[in-house]
């Protein structure tokens, strides 16, 4: 004879023993996202290395990448190209330019690199000390005469 609380017990293992199927679904579902993600990035050669032995471009790649899989709507770059070399900063451009058209997602980059910038963006913030000082398309906000004052020299 088996009291209330014995079969409440053996309820919730048996359905502890259904849920594994699904759990290991999902488990599945998201190592097939992930893989399909570093596709994308061409890190799926990198996929069981430890982050920290990647080159130092991958591991931004891999930054952003981490991101993506929150799948989220707005994508903040804060100066992704600091202590990148030209050709790795190619390399982000590149990458930069597939997320925004593979993920549709908006992107809000901080960057000092004017080439990286003029490269992915569609319109330009230029603040100073915190103030606005110029906005615009690339080319019209780097012709400006404030911006090349206070940012790329006379």
């Amino acid at each position: 004879v088996m009291t209330g609380l014995n079969n409440q017990v053996q309820y919730s293992l048996a359905e502890s023993l259904l849920h594994v199927g699904s759990y290991h679904k999902k488990e599945k579902e998201m190592t097939e996202r992930s893989m399909e993600i570093l596709r994308v990035f061409g890190l799926e050669d990198s996929a069981q290395t430890l982050a920290s032995n990647l080159p130092y471009g991958k591991q931004r790649k891999l930054e952003i990448a981490r991101a993506l899989a929150t799948k989220p709507e707005l994508l903040l770059l804060d100066e992704p190209a600091a202590g990148m070399n030209p050709n790795e900063t190619g390399e982000l451009m590149d990458t930069i330019r597939l997320v925004r058209k593979e993920y549709q997602v908006t992107i809000l980059l901080i960057e000092h690199d004017m080439k990286l910038v003029q490269g992915i963006c569609e319109y330009l913030y230029v603040l100073n000390f915190g103030r606005l000082l110029a906005e615009g398309t690339p080319d019209k906000v780097l012709n400006d005469p404030a911006v090349i004052k206070a940012y790329l020299g006379d």
